[in-house]
């Protein structure tokens, strides 16, 4: 508004004194003066911008840096992520997570996964992990396994029956994949959270030969198994996308898990 008031001002006075030109000069003078005095010129010229968003810990999250969790991103440099149970772009179409925005792991877990991480640079340094789930509270689980509405001979491939405890109650397991320096995940043949057998480790041969997957699908797989084995992870038949760093019995030993 002062701005705006002041250049109303100026050419008030610029019109009046038009015929002579002492005028205008007495005229240039108030107007530098005016310009001088008054206007600040880097607020003119700064924009104001909109505040930072404030991240917000919520009590689910609290509970995971309580139960001594890390979250990935402080220990991988590059790591990407994106949380797929704090949306409905999962199998289920159900957000679990709400407002939780962060992969938290077992500090060592998340040290060996780093490790995957440089071994992944090293072969191609545009390449990064893009990270889609970490520990998962035996709650969630429990949530999980309640309303995936599948005989329990199906479900137990995708959700592990939380009385057992699964290696993601423990912060010992991971989804992930390979992105590439734009962010997109390499083409694996089939999706993240994708039920359907093309998605099985154990049947990609067949699917090779058939010819619904290419040996690019089949290379990316391997690159991301190479990987994760020198971190000391290892895989499963039914997802292409999930690796345990320790077996259920060593995690129990090592770990409490996350209820």
């Amino acid at each position: 508004m002062r701005l705006f008031t002041i250049l109303i001002l100026c050419l008030v006075l610029t019109s009046c004194g038009g015929e002579k030109n002492s005028d205008n000069n007495t005229n240039t003078t108030i107007i530098d003066t005016i310009l001088n005095s008054q206007i600040d010129t880097a607020a003119i010229i700064e924009p104001i911008g909109a505040p930072e968003p404030v991240y917000i810990i919520d009590t689910l999250e609290q509970r995971l840096i309580d139960s001594g969790l890390v979250n990935i991103e402080d220990i991988i440099p590059g790591v990407l992520t994106d949380v797929r149970y704090s949306d409905t772009n999962n199998f289920m179409a159900t957000d679990v997570y709400g407002h939780l925005n962060r992969i938290y792991l077992q500090p060592s877990v998340a040290a060996d996964l780093k490790k995957c991480q440089d071994k992944l640079k090293e072969i191609d340094s545009t390449l990064t992990l893009l990270v889609y789930d970490g520990v998962r509270p035996r709650s969630v689980q429990q949530y999980m396994w309640d309303i995936l509405d599948m005989p329990i001979g199906e479900k137990v491939k995708f959700v592990s029956n939380p009385k057992n405890g699964s290696l993601h109650n423990y912060g010992a397991a991971v989804d992930l994949t390979i992105a590439d320096s734009n962010g997109f995940a390499l083409d694996m043949g089939a999706g993240y959270d994708d039920i359907r057998k093309i998605a099985y480790p154990r049947h990609e041969a067949a699917y090779l030969d058939s010819g619904m997957l290419t040996q690019q699908n089949i290379d990316n797989r391997d690159l991301l198994r190479d990987v994760m084995r020198s971190g000391g992870f290892w895989g499963i038949q039914t997802e292409w996308w999930h690796f345990n760093r320790y077996s259920r019995d060593k995690a129990k030993g090592l770990f409490d898990i996350v209820e």
